[in-house]
């Protein structure tokens, strides 16, 4: 009985440390080094995504578990930061100044005799105390869909995999909505006008006053590494927290779900209070939600998809 406990544990060391693994996890890991290379350039974050990965990996059964449940959110991030190598605007003309007319036709705020687009209206009507709100709004984008994600991993397996490959799906479609329809955000015309310069780097727009306000450049940092300025159209930054409200819902998350739908209004004010989306391009990132969870549903119920989830759900458990 003992000798056959040892050798099964010995199998189940030799699997989890197996040639092939290794091999794998190192092919694969090369192979995102030389394709970013080639693409974007080498970067150090680069180099700390490959740690993460397979230091989680070969850690114990659980994290590796854990890692590749959380692979789904990588190839989200991989293809976003790749974009930077296939910029929307030399397949498309850039929406900036029939965008901005129609904002303003659909939404224009009469302000001292003038006409101005929401945006332009806040601009002239900030505050300290709007200026920080929205900027912890803005901060959430990321945190609590990872956090939430997090949750789902260690309490809902089948959730977790349904509100993640949900996350990337509305990725993707944005992202074709990118290609399909370059737009200029908001601060681009306060700062350029409507003509187009493709050199324009990412900017910080209205959010720039948090960083003041607490003399910081946390926002600068952040946008000073974005994938593309003309890529405004659909906000997915206003998609994000809605996917979360609709899974917490669907999870029946008590008191939690008045905290996501205070996250959603918030999240949606601060893109346009700091310039960084039109109303309609929050418009734009509510359909595209909306879209991908019903699309997904479908897909789920209607088509074999739902067997590879169900290999991938039993994999991570």
């Amino acid at each position: 009985m003992i000798r056959n406990n040892m050798q099964d544990d010995i199998a189940r060391e030799n699997s989890f440390f197996g040639l092939k693994t290794i091999y794998t996890t190192l092919f694969i890991s090369l192979a995102y080094l030389l394709l970013s290379f080639v693409l974007v350039g080498f970067k150090v974050d680069q180099l700390i995504l490959i740690f993460i990965f397979n230091s989680l990996f070969y850690i114990s059964p659980g994290t590796r578990k854990f890692i590749l449940g959380f692979s789904i959110f990588i190839v989200y991030w991989v293809i976003f930061d790749y974009m930077k190598a296939f910029p929307n605007y030399i397949f498309t003309p850039v929406h900036i100044e029939d965008l901005y007319h129609l904002e303003e036709k659909l939404f224009g705020i009469h302000f001292k005799g003038q006409l101005l687009t929401p945006n332009e209206y806040w601009k002239l009507n900030t505050n300290s105390f709007l200026d920080v709100l929205t900027g912890f709004f803005y901060l959430m984008w990321v945190p609590v869909p990872l956090a939430f994600a997090t949750y789902l991993f260690f309490k809902r397996k089948e959730q977790f995999v349904f509100f993640s490959l949900t996350f990337l799906w509305v990725n993707l479609l944005g992202f074709v909505v990118y290609y399909c329809f370059p737009a200029a955000p908001p601060w681009y015309v306060q700062a350029h006008g409507f003509q187009f310069i493709y050199t324009t780097a990412g900017n910080t727009g209205g959010l720039s006053r948090f960083d003041h306000f607490f003399n910081i450049h946390l926002f600068q940092g952040i946008y000073s590494k974005g994938s593309n300025v003309f890529a405004a159209m659909p906000s997915l930054h206003s998609s994000y927290p809605l996917i979360v409200l609709y899974y917490a819902l669907k999870n029946k998350m008590g008191i939690l779900n008045l905290f996501f739908a205070i996250l959603v209004l918030g999240i949606w004010f601060a893109a346009v209070y700091n310039s960084h989306h039109y109303v309609l391009d929050v418009i734009g990132g509510v359909l595209c939600a909306m879209v991908a969870i019903v699309s997904f549903n479908f897909f789920l119920k209607n088509t074999t998809f739902r067997n590879y989830i169900r290999k991938f759900i039993y994999k991570i458990s």
